[in-house]
């Protein structure tokens, strides 16, 4: 993110400092903690993302999740109150976006959504948990996407009203702005 906005002020946390450890160590995590050249930084703290220490003055313009623990959602992200915590984290209209996983990322009696979409999965609906506690959280305030590829199960979910989409892709660079036109409304089904 640093590389296409090298001015933005990035905050992450991760639980696992023997995670950190390694990505600093081996895969150049510390280049990326410097100073850009524009004034960005990346700082990484070691601790609980879903902490009420996990946040900044003012707020986050934007939070993006991507929180499993042994390959399954966290069972806190299927519980509507984790997001609305979240969204207290926030600037005015900022937005969380996160990596819900796929339709059957958790081993649980998970909730079920129907997607808002034409031709969608041929009208099946979609389990996953993450997604519905989002739905709770966020009526008429939600929109997801699935990942690129033909067996991608996995999707993203984004807060806050549906984006202009046009002028979102517009404003991304290449290849980031290739699928930006697939995010939908969400709504629940229960």
């Amino acid at each position: 993110m640093l590389d296409l906005w090298p001015t933005l002020r990035i905050e992450g946390w991760e639980i696992d400092e023997t995670l950190i450890y390694m990505a600093r160590e081996f895969f150049g995590l510390s280049n990326l903690e410097n100073l850009t050249r524009a004034g960005g930084s990346l700082n990484i703290h070691v601790g609980d993302a879903l902490s009420p220490a996990a946040s900044v003055r003012g707020g986050f313009a934007g939070i993006i999740v991507d929180l499993f623990s042994n390959g399954k959602i966290l069972p806190q992200l299927r519980e509507a109150a984790t997001w609305l915590e979240m969204e207290e984290k926030l600037m005015p209209n900022g937005r969380v976006m996160v990596n819900c996983g796929g339709m059957h990322a958790e081993i649980s009696d998970s909730g079920y959504i129907k997607i808002n979409r034409k031709n969608s999965f041929n009208g099946q609906w979609v389990q996953n948990s993450t997604i519905r506690a989002m739905c709770r959280a966020f009526p008429d305030k939600l929109n997801w996407k699935r990942m690129d590829g033909n067996d991608s199960e996995n999707y993203l979910a984004l807060t806050g009203p549906e984006p202009d989409l046009d002028a979102w892709s517009a404003a991304l660079p290449a290849p980031l702005n290739m699928n930006v036109r697939h995010w939908k409304p969400c709504q629940p089904a229960w």
